[in-house]
């Protein structure tokens, strides 16, 4: 959620430069973009702030009642998003989002679903 509010804070810097490497062919976001880059924060990390909050109600509740719905929800949304999300880094170019950001988050979600998959109701 602070994303939304402060794109600023200190775990970006290093992400602001490779992006602005990628995109600008500098060494740091141009002046003229950082009031848009705030701008789109908002409402992406609005959305990443409820999935995350509807994530937390599926896992605490029917997930952890081995419910098959709530974990074929997990898989279906995070690999929609895992593919969206890779498709448009591999198209412009930004890598190491794949496979930094990407990468990780996917077997962040991925390792509890296979663990617990035969857990599961049919």
């Amino acid at each position: 959620m602070l994303f939304a509010f402060n794109v600023n804070l200190p775990l970006f810097p290093h992400y602001d430069q490779a992006i602005s490497r990628i995109f600008w062919h500098l060494n740091e976001i141009p002046t003229d973009v950082k009031e848009f880059r705030q701008f789109v924060a908002g409402p992406l990390g609005g959305t990443i702030a409820c999935c995350y909050v509807l994530l937390a109600y599926i896992v605490w509740y029917p997930f952890q009642k081995k419910e098959t719905w709530a974990r074929n929800a997990i898989v279906v949304a995070f690999t929609i998003w895992c593919l969206i999300d890779s498709y448009i880094c591999f198209k412009f170019q930004v890598y190491f989002q794949i496979y930094l950001i990407n990468a990780l988050s996917v077997l962040q979600k991925a390792l509890p679903i296979i663990f617990t998959w035969n857990a599961f109701k049919n």
